[in-house]
């Protein structure tokens, strides 16, 4: 009978903070930083492969790769603080404005000014390309105004003036592109008609607050299909529906401080918003509840996710950029089954030769041989052998019943407790425990009392350290004092197990009280 590796035992894990959804969101990992002069006030990633991403800070746009993090290209050709720099759904022009009312169209390639408009007489906070019509673009401006421009003859085909605020927030619905949603500090959410040049809704206001002064709407988001909308005023977040006239469906309050961003996954199944309160939160859309939080350095003011939802990038009040990355998905046809009916189609044919298609008919053309040989019945396939798979270092050992050197190979610091305490596991089974532990120096003693300490009062070891710490002081309680190190490790494990004990006695009379408090409400509701 072949030899049996040692089955490492995998530990459950806590499901509020391992489940499938928070999985996903811990797969965007090894933060890049880097640090901008001035706050980052707009990221958004291009539509278009490779998904590069405009960065605007201070007086410039930098666009990044963002495989490498780089900078590709720098727009710095502006006389005061730039806003909002959007790249075009091909990929091929820029479009910003900035603190002087300015707004400009730039070639991404030559970085050349290929237009300007220039109406507005305040800042321009927004400006954006329309997704369903990629030659016009959407500005709201902090002179109450709002303009659908048309960018080849540089006019402006609608100028919206419903708002009594600065207008720090708007989008074009992707779906339609005469819908124009738009969030001012007025306090209200506004949806206009590019085809009769009016307001249309008007969600939001002093009475939706429920507050003598009016919270201010830092950004808005639509749904890709244009039936509902997200606004953030402070730190509340709400939902409104636009094909009932504008009902407030939700208000949510998850932030400690102002929300000042909101952005969606590929596939807006997940909506994701940042505050000042250093805090990332992700939503599902399906029930408004919060699925993974993240927390950040400084409080953010921008929030970016890139179409193939590979890299979340935030801008924060510091300066600082944070893009956190994870690996895209396997391909569609990577993860397909391998079947009868994808071999025959040749599907696969590339990877293992054309023969595949012979495979299932019952015969198989051999090599160097004109005629073919039957090899089996139809839809019939030939496994081959599987490789002997390798043996780890204490498998090695613990084939031969070198128990010792088995217990020293696990000992070691890269080796997980898991695989530690399987280890030890199999020895007890193996009646070997005693063995491994026999005749051992203070030096080769002190890597079993180390690991003992460090994992006594843990709930998924304990009870099989406890045992192996019984073994070890039957078995060496005679030598204690020639060694301090080992006397010291024995004091440290006594006091490790002391303060579990006290611990736990805490535990069952804070459990004690919460049992007379809950029988006590039982008995005075019946």
């Amino acid at each position: 009978m072949d030899y049996q590796p040692v089955v490492v035992k995998r530990q459950a894990r806590p499901s509020g903070k391992h489940n499938p959804e928070s999985r996903h969101w811990r797969q965007f990992k090894h933060p890049v930083f880097v640090k901008e002069y001035a706050p980052i006030t707009s990221i958004q990633f291009s539509p278009s492969k490779p998904h590069r991403y405009a960065v605007t800070a201070a007086t410039r746009i930098q666009i990044y790769a963002p495989r490498t993090q780089k900078v590709v290209k720098t727009i710095s050709r502006f006389k005061d603080v730039a806003r909002s720099g959007c790249i075009r759904s091909d990929g091929k022009l820029v479009v910003a404005g900035d603190d002087s009312g300015l707004i400009q169209v730039f070639d991404v390639g030559s970085r050349a000014i290929l237009r300007t408009l220039d109406e507005h007489k305040q800042p321009v906070h927004v400006s954006k390309f329309s997704i369903p019509n990629p030659t016009q673009v959407l500005s709201c401006s902090d002179d109450t105004t709002v303009k659908l421009w048309d960018v080849p003859s540089q006019t402006a085909l609608n100028t919206f003036t419903s708002h009594t605020d600065y207008v720090r927030s708007g989008q074009v619905s992707h779906s339609n592109p005469n819908l124009i949603l738009t969030g001012s500090y007025d306090a209200t959410v506004r949806l206009f008609d590019a085809r009769t040049g009016a307001c249309e809704m008007v969600m939001g206001g002093p009475s939706a607050s429920n507050s003598a002064s009016p919270v201010p709407v830092e950004q808005v988001l639509m749904f890709p299909s244009g039936t509902v909308a997200v606004s953030s005023a402070g730190p509340i977040l709400r939902v409104w529906d636009l094909i009932a006239g504008g009902r407030c469906l939700r208000a949510l309050s998850n932030h400690q401080k102002t929300v000042t961003s909101l952005a969606f996954d590929s596939q807006a199944g997940r909506l994701l918003t940042g505050g000042l309160d250093h805090m990332v939160k992700v939503y599902d859309v399906s029930s408004y509840k919060v699925v993974h939080t993240m927390r950040y350095p400084a409080p953010i003011l921008c929030l970016a996710v890139s179409p193939d939802d590979t890299h979340i990038a935030a801008g924060m009040s510091d300066g600082t950029l944070s893009i956190r990355r994870r690996q895209p998905k396997a391909s569609q046809a990577a993860s397909e089954p391998l079947t009868l009916d994808s071999l025959r189609s040749g599907m696969f044919d590339n990877l293992l030769g054309s023969n595949l298609k012979s495979i299932g008919s019952g015969r198989f053309k051999e090599k160097g041989k004109a005629k073919a040989k039957p090899i089996g019945d139809a839809d019939e396939l030939k496994i081959e052998s599987r490789r002997q798979r390798k043996l780890r270092d204490y498998d090695k050992f613990l084939k031969t019943f070198k128990y010792s050197a088995a217990l020293d190979a696990v000992l070691r610091k890269q080796v997980p407790p898991t695989t530690a305490f399987s280890l030890i596991q199999e020895l007890v089974h193996r009646d070997g425990l005693r063995i491994a532990l026999a005749g051992r120096d203070d030096v080769l003693l002190e890597p079993v009392l180390q690991l003992l300490v460090k994992n006594v009062a843990d709930p998924r070891f304990g009870d099989l350290a406890m045992s192996v710490a019984t073994v070890v002081i039957e078995m060496y309680a005679a030598v204690l004092g020639q060694s301090p190190l080992i006397d010291a490790l024995f004091v440290r494990l006594r006091k490790k197990v002391e303060e579990e004990l006290r611990f736990q006695k805490e535990l069952l009379q804070v459990k004690g009280a919460l049992d007379m408090i809950l029988e006590f409400s039982s008995l005075s509701r019946s």
